[in-house]
């Protein structure tokens, strides 16, 4: 596992709402963190995974945020460099977004993209 500090242009971010969403989920497992990584999925190619984890595998880099330790798949990284992760209210639900600019394509559902 790697440790790296917060790089706005190259690594991923959460806003504060993110931050708190996360935070709130992690409030009766402080020894947890979030992990993200990618899977093949959908029509487009990659959907996003979110996990909540013990540790960190041994390639992951781990970045901090306030209370909240996030974990990002090494195998993954490239493909998430610059991502944004926010959550949003849509009516009445909150739903957590990914702002990638490495999305070139996403299908209609929104549940995969591809990256070029």
């Amino acid at each position: 596992m790697s440790v790296a500090t917060f790089d706005p242009v190259s690594s991923v971010s959460l806003t504060n709402a993110a931050q708190k969403y996360f935070a709130s989920k992690l409030v009766k497992q402080p020894s947890k963190m979030i992990r993200l990584s990618t899977k093949e999925s959908g029509c487009t190619g990659f959907a996003y995974v979110l996990d909540i984890v013990d540790s960190a595998s041994e390639e992951d880099t781990v970045l901090t945020f306030g209370e909240v330790s996030l974990a990002v798949d090494a195998k993954s990284a490239a493909m998430l460099k610059g991502t944004e992760i926010d959550l949003v209210r849509e009516g009445v639900n909150e739903v957590v977004k990914f702002r990638n600019p490495n999305v070139v394509a996403e299908c209609g559902c929104g549940e995969s993209f591809s990256v070029s």
